[in-house]
């Protein structure tokens, strides 16, 4: 079993060119590269996920239908890392829309003290009702031996496990999980500050400007007793009425941030121009990348 640290990027076919992007931030921008590894885990290296499509798992205490082409169908893997490290040693999993902007050996070294997990909370209302961002998470791998991804999933099927409660990390023991910094997990804030850039926002993904939006907004239940919830139905019919495409991003910053590095990939054939024009084709990368890429300054060296 390889002890090195290792970083854990998970994705499906819709993400991977984000996925690939986010492999190459990390080793890129790292003084310590040769010291870990990076892995990016997929969907369709899974076949329990894709199993269960169309059948109805727990999610906010309701019966929803799992759809293995979602957007995000790859969020159940951010339990895997674990098993995959044996159960041992150190591992960082993101989500393929994660990039390295600085040195993430801080992190992935990190003193956790008593704890098993290191994440930054949710903002907003998920936050303060206890949620934290899985979406980067920093493991002591020996100490998650009840991660078992599969049969953890199998659970959301029978209503013994409900999805919000797993992803927000509050089935964990107490005190198992340590505050880290948002810098490590910045949700669309570029600052100088900012060592994990999360393009978090779906709709303004800045390798999607364009396209047709292929999710949709999670719906919500209004709670009769939490008056903050009473504006849902009117959040969802203005989503519904609203722009059906991805939107820019609102920070130019982080479109060059993203496309400098794309463009590096591309330069060393980690994305080759026939696989992002195979993804321009699908709609997963939008249909000007060639042309933003053309316009992309050279990003400046680490």
């Amino acid at each position: 079993m390889n002890d090195r640290p290792c970083v854990f990027i998970h994705t499906n076919h819709r993400q991977i060119v984000g996925a690939i992007v986010a492999e190459y931030s990390f080793r890129r921008n790292s003084r310590h590269a040769d010291a870990f590894d990076v892995r990016i885990i997929s969907t369709e290296d899974y076949p329990f996920l894709k199993a269960r499509e169309g059948q109805t798992y727990l999610r906010e205490g309701r019966q929803v239908r799992w759809e293995y082409e979602n957007l995000q169908s790859f969020t159940p893997l951010r339990f895997m890392p674990p098993e995959l490290m044996g159960y041992q040693g150190r591992a960082l999993v993101v989500d393929p829309d994660v990039f390295a902007v600085g040195e993430c050996w801080e992190l992935l070294t990190r003193d956790l003290g008593d704890a098993a997990i290191g994440a930054r909370k949710r903002t907003g209302n998920k936050g303060r009702l206890g949620c934290w961002a899985s979406s980067v998470m920093v493991l002591d791998c020996a100490r998650l031996t009840h991660w078992k991804c599969e049969e953890n999933f199998d659970e959301l099927f029978d209503g013994r496990r409900d999805y919000m409660d797993w992803i927000c990390l509050r089935l964990e023991p107490e005190g198992s999980i340590q505050l880290i910094g948002d810098r490590w997990n910045d949700f669309d804030r570029l600052t100088p500050e900012t060592r994990l850039i999360h393009n978090t926002h779906r709709a303004t993904q800045p390798w999607k400007t364009g396209l047709p939006r292929d999710f949709n907004f999670a719906s919500k239940r209004v709670d009769i007793r939490r008056p903050a919830t009473w504006i849902r139905p009117f959040v969802r019919l203005k989503r519904a009425f609203g722009p059906a495409v991805y939107l820019p991003h609102p920070d130019p910053a982080q479109e060059r941030f993203f496309f400098g590095l794309l463009k590096e990939c591309v330069e060393q054939n980690l994305i080759t121009e026939e696989m992002l024009r195979h993804e321009i084709a699908q709609e997963h990368v939008r249909p000007d990348a060639f042309e933003v890429l053309d316009r992309t300054e050279t990003l400046a060296a680490q």
